[in-house]
């Protein structure tokens, strides 16, 4: 963070400071609301949540070093006053961002799957010093906690924005004005807060209307809603993905028996071939918007490419693959589900034992904030796990998993539905055989990853497994 004394920060946020004997203190260390992750130089957030208020927590953060609290009411340690701490928050962010850290490009992505996996692969790719949204800040919260994180010497900013509600995007973007703006897609995450796509569309568009005249919209030509959306902006425009007049192309695409895809790049500029260590066929689009992003910065299309194929998944519970000592692959793409992430992970796990001698498991369990259209969705996902041909399918939890296996049961298929993840993990740990693949998702809410987990804590040669 750029060093800022308490003086000056009380003042941008619009608080007084409290119980503190030196005003002109510099808060040199990102800003953080969990106590626990305190270094000396941290600003601490008093944040309340449903089952803690940070107020409680101060004390023990200047303990550990923190130069003041940011809180709504004096608590007896060093502190900024403040009628509200999030709006507050906000203020700081921009502050940063604007007054103090004023070369830095700010690279923004939103869409309804994707944006965590692009956003990664923008990350390593982009040239020079770049600081990325950790895992999914990507709300009121976490954007401005990340701004905190950069510097003088960041040159690009990759913040990832999520929205709950029309206008929460550019909520975001007022805090931090975005020189790039990527959208992934627009698909059905959140469609019973949001009430259908169009309105989706219409809350993922705010990122490309925040753009000024020079900067640059980065589209999904593959998805009409996104595509639509060149209309909402003053800006450039480049689109990427499989459609011939897209600027940005993939041809020629191949998945390797770990299901991670190859293809050649194809730019105005030339080709190059690319080998990503990300599963799945749908981080083919993803990395082409990273490509994208990359081509605004100055890279070369090999370079381009090189950086594409040497970067890494850094996100957890997102086709995050590890491979037993028996051989079984467990396939962990917990984090969250909705129908569009839901298809591509199922694609990727049939992708990843087609043509070779090993099985197909899918573990699925409920998908939330579907609103109306709950159960039709549950049931097409369900019908859509059997015609991909998977060997076992395994619905863990209540309704929403009966509904799954219906859907799979009208092709003629065959899948279990189970109470629990105790009863899932049971019959995993009677049937699964060498060789077999694992695909663990559901919504985070269903907090499916312990599965995975304890699957992988197993021993397999004391029977476990």
């Amino acid at each position: 963070m750029h060093p800022t004394s308490l003086t000056t920060l009380a003042d941008v946020v619009g608080g007084r400071l409290a119980d503190v004997l030196d005003p002109e203190a510099q808060v040199t260390q990102p800003a953080v609301f969990d106590s626990r992750e305190v270094v000396p130089g941290s600003l601490f957030l008093a944040l309340r949540g449903d089952n803690a208020d940070g107020h409680a927590y101060a004390e023990a953060a200047v303990n550990k070093g923190a130069v003041a609290a940011l809180v709504a009411r004096p608590v007896g340690v060093p502190a900024i006053v403040v009628d509200d701490v999030l709006t507050a928050v906000g203020r700081l962010g921009r502050f940063l961002l604007h007054d103090a850290l004023g070369s830095t490009n700010v690279v923004a992505i939103t869409g309804s799957a994707g944006k965590t996996s692009t956003k990664d692969l923008i990350a390593q790719v982009l040239p020079g010093n770049v600081v990325a949204t950790p895992q999914s800040f990507n709300n009121e919260i976490g954007l401005p906690l990340t701004i905190t994180m950069a510097d003088e010497s960041t040159d690009y900013l990759v913040l990832e924005m999520g929205a709950r509600h029309i206008g929460d995007i550019r909520d975001l973007t007022r805090i931090a004005e975005p020189d790039i703006s990527v959208i992934t897609n627009v698909g059905t995450a959140h469609v019973g807060e949001f009430g259908g796509r169009e309105n989706i569309a219409l809350a993922k568009g705010e990122i490309v209307e925040a753009l000024q005249p020079g900067g640059l919209a980065v589209l999904n030509a593959d998805d009409d809603y996104v595509r639509e959306m060149g209309h909402r902006t003053r800006s450039r425009i480049v689109t990427y993905g499989l459609d011939e007049q897209a600027a940005i192309r993939a041809v020629d695409i191949t998945i390797d028996g770990h299901g991670c895809p190859s293809y050649t790049l194809t730019t105005p500029e030339g080709s190059a071939r690319v080998r990503l260590q990300f599963v799945g066929e749908v981080q083919v689009h993803n990395s082409l918007a990273a490509a994208a992003v990359a081509r605004e910065a100055g890279l070369d299309v090999e370079q381009i490419a090189a950086g594409l194929s040497e970067a890494l998944p850094r996100s957890r519970w997102r086709m995050e693959t590890t491979t037993r000592a028996d051989g079984v692959t467990i396939v962990n793409d917990a984090y969250n589900a909705n129908p569009h992430s839901m298809r591509h992970s199922l694609n990727a796990l049939a992708s990843m034992t087609r043509g070779h001698d090993q099985r197909s498991v899918a573990v699925l369990g409920r998908m939330n904030e579907l609103g109306q259209d709950e159960r039709t969705a549950h049931e097409e996902i369900g019908r859509y796990a059997a015609e991909l041909g998977l060997d076992q399918i395994i619905l863990v939890g209540g309704e929403e998993a009966g509904w799954m296996q219906q859907g799979a049961s009208s092709t003629g298929a065959t899948a279990v539905h189970l109470p629990d993840q105790d009863a899932a993990l049971h019959l995993l740990r009677t049937t699964l055989q060498p060789g077999d693949v694992v695909l663990i998702k559901a919504s985070r809410g269903v907090q499916l990853q312990q599965l995975a987990q304890a699957l992988l804590q197993l021993n397999p040669s004391s029977g476990d497994a």
